[in-house]
């Protein structure tokens, strides 16, 4: 169960309480969402819209990779604002990602397996975490259907949204890449490195997200919601957006087929 602890205002007398969330009741709130503890599990953050957290940030991690201890749990690390022509070299071991800090501290893990991607790497944890980012350092587009980001519909992932909005979901930059939708990737491909560890690297001619199709993405949100495809949540105080990695591919194909302009600005 959640806590609560006194926080003082502005004057000494005026006192207000906020939970304080734990491990456990973290964990029970993954389980109120009916996230499938054998499954795959695929998280974007928001850390501070998780409120106080006891532990902070590793309690977090802790609490989703033991939730998830029996399937596989995944987080993002992404890497595409600071890998690329210009610094063209990415490590899998040393290189911070730009996705907040819940996966910056994940991807330090021993335990973890981060994938070679230059640009849009993950970590995973669990069962098969291994080969699910196996081979990722070869893809030359950001979430090809044979990396890890298409893993996650084969494995029709759960994929949750921790009190940020649906322009940081990744999985359907990937749906739009798969159905080669016009101009959504740069057209001249670069180099880019992939230090593997242990004196492996690998290069590969990378192509890149252009414009900004993610801010639009929320234009399908309440469409999805009225058929139960997007589901809402909480975990912590963080309002969560839930949704199977097949539900919404099936729903959005259609959807991209007829109109490959829907997240145009």
């Amino acid at each position: 169960m959640s806590q609560t602890l006194p926080i003082l205002e502005s004057s000494p007398t005026l006192w207000h309480y906020c939970a304080m969330h734990t491990k456990e009741s973290l964990q029970s709130d993954l389980k109120r969402m009916g996230v499938d503890p054998k499954g795959t599990t695929l998280a974007h953050f928001s850390y501070n819209s998780l409120g106080y957290v006891d532990g902070g940030a590793e309690t977090v991690i802790d609490a989703f990779i033991e939730y998830m201890s029996e399937g596989l749990m995944v987080f993002a690390t992404h890497t595409w604002s600071t890998v690329d022509i210009n610094q063209p070299s990415y490590s899998v071991e040393h290189t911070a990602c730009c996705t907040g800090i819940v996966p910056e501290l994940a991807r330090k893990r021993a335990d973890g397996f981060r994938s070679g991607h230059p640009t849009h790497s993950v970590v995973a944890f669990g069962k098969d975490a291994k080969s699910f980012v196996a081979g990722d350092e070869h893809r030359g587009t950001p979430c090809a259907r044979d990396s890890a980001w298409g893993r996650l519909l084969d494995r029709d992932a759960t994929i949750l949204l921790v009190g940020v909005g649906m322009n940081r979901d990744t999985f359907i930059h990937g749906i739009e890449e798969w159905l080669d939708v016009p101009g959504r990737l740069s057209e001249t491909p670069y180099i880019l490195t992939s230090n593997l560890g242990e004196g492996n690297t690998v290069q590969v001619l990378s192509r890149r997200h252009i414009g900004f199709p993610a801010e639009q993405f929320h234009r399908v949100e309440e469409p999805l919601k009225a058929r139960g495809i997007i589901t809402e949540g909480q975990i912590g105080d963080a309002k969560v957006l839930c949704h199977r990695a097949k539900a919404i591919y099936d729903a959005l194909v259609p959807m991209l087929e007829e109109n490959p302009r829907l997240f145009d600005k």
